[in-house]
């Protein structure tokens, strides 16, 4: 079955980074866009950012363009989120998602905090 495992979150200071990964296993990688989701306590989900399967376009909420870069390896079946120049607000847990912006198949998350 569809598997999607983030890591990297953390503890980051304002104007930091922070790198995410996210497995995925359990269907053909390659052949999926990919997104990144996030949601802060008491909120609601928000779409971060969007891949097509072959890397030919990239997607970004208003609130993170910029400053995030999404990117996949298709060799590694890994997404990534490469966060720059972060802020408190996007403290929030980070999920990966097989499809554009669908949260059909979602991980279990990574916590990101941003905090001096």
């Amino acid at each position: 079955q569809v598997q999607l495992v983030e890591s990297g979150g953390g503890l980051a200071q304002p104007g930091g980074s922070l790198r995410l990964s996210c497995a995925a296993s359990g269907f053909t990688f390659s052949n999926h866009a990919m997104s990144w989701a996030r949601q802060a306590p008491g909120k609601v989900l928000e779409w971060v950012a969007g891949i097509y399967s072959d890397s030919s376009d990239t997607f970004y909420a208003d609130s993170v363009k910029g400053r995030f870069t999404i990117s996949r390896d298709n060799a590694k079946n890994t997404l990534y989120l490469q966060m720059n120049s972060l802020k408190p607000e996007d403290t929030a847990l980070y999920y990966c998602a097989k499809g554009l912006y669908s949260s059909s198949h979602i991980g279990q998350g990574t916590q990101v905090t941003v905090s001096s």
